[in-house]
């Protein structure tokens, strides 16, 4: 899959500082289905062109939701551009997604000449002007045709943007409505997924003549998902007429709420030293960092990748060294007891335990409560019985979770972990309460009886 930006903003090349990726450079990024790119096929002062290209990995794939059994060896996946390509996009162009660039910040808020072009892409070419057009651009949306033998049109456009816009407002429209434009998403669409439209549309998907569409699109035709997402569009934008200076507060989404209340536990026990263990990526890691609360902090994973992925987030070659002095990066298996990891005052389990093997479980038990023995333990899980309010799940909340348990399925489990390994334990919800269901997370905060007293 292949997108490119091209700018003739004299001097072009400042693209490279809104993108936060060097001309001179190929750029590589690990991602759930591949590998994504970005280089610069030509990089002068009149012209810069910059180039995401994702590659795909067919075994990555595999694991992705499909519609039919041999789906990840015979679709247009790997080649079309589609919401694998967006959330690539998504990734690797963060910074200039949110319109923030430490080097060009004066340019990053102005409108500069831009040319999209995504050669393929699934969608007709009037969807593609209805999309487009009312935003500011000029849209060529050519069809690619079919072989000479076959004669006519596929189903694939060659697509081409031109405008002045803002390049922050250009990749996001990008973002939202690549997947809309082929009417597919390659992963479940939960309800997070509203935050991330309206993040995404602000300032133009509440004007927009076809934002019904769009939302329902972007939300897999989830009925219930797109209803309240344009009910919220219709509350900020009234805020916005009573009172321009009110801020429209913008809800958490459960990923935040869950790592706010982590961290609130955290402050709870008055902890200074913290792992992070099944730390993946990096999410909790950043929010550690930035709270000098917190003197030492380690990561630790099964996967080399993973803490790779931690260490670009994080940015750990470029963080001033004493602050790079609090952090450190292991890798260890938490069903394995590992030295290193005694003598800790708090360790999180932040949505990991749901991906060990059941039988498994009491070896990590061991390893974490009765091996490393922190002074506090933080263990979140998703709750099942909350599963009723995701529209069109089936099934678990993610292919790689071995189990999902049950508010008291938890409980049992962790009353009998504190017994045995000489902690008291408490509970509490995460995410907005359902009388019946519960909350979408629950958390469990265990505290060595030693310490408790």
């Amino acid at each position: 899959m292949l997108l490119t930006v091209t700018t003739t903003h004299a001097p072009a090349t400042d693209l490279g500082y809104l993108l936060v990726k060097h001309p001179g450079k190929v750029h590589a990024f690990d991602v759930p289905t591949g590998m994504a790119y970005v280089m610069y096929p030509e990089a002068t002062e009149q012209r810069c062109t910059a180039a995401l290209m994702l590659d795909v990995d067919p075994r990555r794939l595999r694991l992705q939701r499909d519609s039919f059994d041999l789906g990840q060896y015979v679709n247009d996946r790997p080649y079309a551009a589609s919401s694998l390509l967006a959330a690539a996009l998504a990734k690797v162009f963060r910074s200039a997604l949110r319109g923030a660039s430490r080097d060009r910040p004066e340019l990053a808020a102005r409108r500069i000449p831009l040319e999209i072009r995504v050669p393929v892409l699934r969608g007709t070419p009037e969807l593609a002007t209805r999309l487009f057009a009312p935003l500011g651009w000029q849209v060529t949306a050519a069809p690619i045709p079919l072989e000479p033998e076959i004669g006519g049109d596929s189903r694939y456009l060659d697509l081409r943007l031109s405008g002045t816009l803002r390049l922050a407002d250009a990749l996001n429209h990008l973002y939202v409505l690549l997947p809309v434009l082929d009417d597919n998403k390659h992963y479940w669409v939960a309800p997070d997924e509203i935050e991330k439209l309206l993040r995404s549309g602000e300032g133009w998907l509440a004007g927009h003549p076809d934002k019904i569409l769009i939302a329902r699109r972007y939300l897999a035709h989830k009925r219930a998902l797109a209803d309240s997402a344009l009910k919220r569009l219709e509350i900020d934008e009234e805020i916005k007429d009573e009172d321009q200076d009110l801020p429209v507060v913008r809800r958490s989404s459960l990923a935040e709420q869950r790592r706010d209340a982590v961290l609130e536990a955290l402050h709870d026990v008055e902890a200074a030293r913290v792992l992070d263990l099944g730390c993946g990526p990096g999410a909790l890691l950043a929010a550690l960092i930035k709270d000098r609360r917190f003197t030492e902090i380690v990561g630790c994973d099964v996967s080399s990748a993973a803490l790779d992925q931690a260490a670009r987030r994080l940015r750990l070659d470029r963080m001033p060294e004493r602050q790079r002095d609090r952090v450190r990066l292991w890798q260890s298996a938490l069903t394995y007891r590992d030295d290193r990891l005694r003598g800790y005052d708090a360790a999180v389990l932040m949505e990991v335990i749901e991906h060990v093997d059941p039988p498994r479980l009491p070896a990590m038990a061991a390893s974490v409560f009765g091996h490393a023995k922190p002074r506090t333990v933080i263990v979140t899980t998703p709750n099942a019985e909350y599963n009723v309010h995701y529209e069109g799940l089936t099934g678990m909340r993610h292919p790689d979770h071995r189990f999902e348990w049950t508010r008291a399925e938890f409980r049992a489990w962790a009353g009998q972990v504190a017994t045995d390994h000489g902690y008291r334990v408490a509970f509490r919800p995460v995410g907005e309460e359902h009388e019946t269901t519960g909350a979408p997370t629950q958390m469990a905060i265990f505290t060595a009886k030693e310490e408790s007293k």
